[in-house]
Formats: C-alpha cells, structure tokens, sequence
C-alpha cells in the first residue's frame, strides 16, 4: 500500500493529493474494487475550470458507471492520456499511473476532505 498521509480524500471516493497551488485528482481503490473492470472514462479537457463538489467527468466499468466530482476548484492543466488506450490502469494504479487529472490554482471549496484515517472510518460505517 503507497503511503497516502499527502492525499485527501472525498465521500464520493475521489482523492487529491496537493502539491503548492497544483493538484493530481483521481480516484480510490475502494471506488475501483467497487466498480470493478474500468473500461471508458469520460474527463474534461485541458483549460476547463472544475469547482468543489461539481461533477467533472464519469468513469464506466464492466458493472456499472458512475459519476466524478471535483474535491477541488481549478483549472485542468493536464489529463491522463494513457487511460485513453488502458483505462484498466485506474484498476491497477489508482494512486499511481491511474490519476485522472492535474489542476492548477487548487482550492478547497465546500467539499470535506478527509485524511486517510477519516476517509477508511467511513467505509466503515
């Protein structure tokens, strides 16, 4: 397991890990097991501006598809285009070589973010 004390996490099973004003946005293993064989995503493009809480893409699986939302405000500076060809990288990396998508001038907005600590306390409730 990577360490994950850097990434904050949402209810909705997105996950953001911050770097200065830039931030990588994917989403959890708990959302992946859960949706099981990831095979499209739809994400926005480059420039498009994501506020807090707004959904900003989807993910379809072979079970299921589901939407994502943005655990923070900012613009798209880049998207992973590898998942393009091998969306199954979501399944087998998602804190590594599946991330979804950087942004730029990253702010919380009104959603929670919670540490890894919070985040694995509410799976299991």
């Amino acid at each position: 397991m990577p360490d994950l004390s850097g990434y904050r996490f949402t209810s909705t099973h997105e996950w953001v890990r911050r770097d200065g004003d830039e931030a990588t946005v994917g989403i959890t293993d708990h959302a992946q097991a859960e949706l099981g064989d990831v095979i499209f995503l739809d994400l926005p493009a480059v420039g498009a501006r994501l506020e807090a809480g707004a959904r900003f893409g989807a993910v379809e699986s072979v079970k299921a598809a589901s939407d994502l939302y943005a655990p923070v405000s900012g613009t798209v500076t880049a998207v992973n285009e590898a998942l393009r060809e091998a969306p199954e990288r979501v399944n087998q990396s998602p804190y590594g070589d599946g991330w979804l998508l950087r942004v730029s001038g990253a702010a919380e907005g009104s959603v929670e973010l919670m540490d890894e600590g919070a985040y694995l306390a509410r799976l299991e409730e």
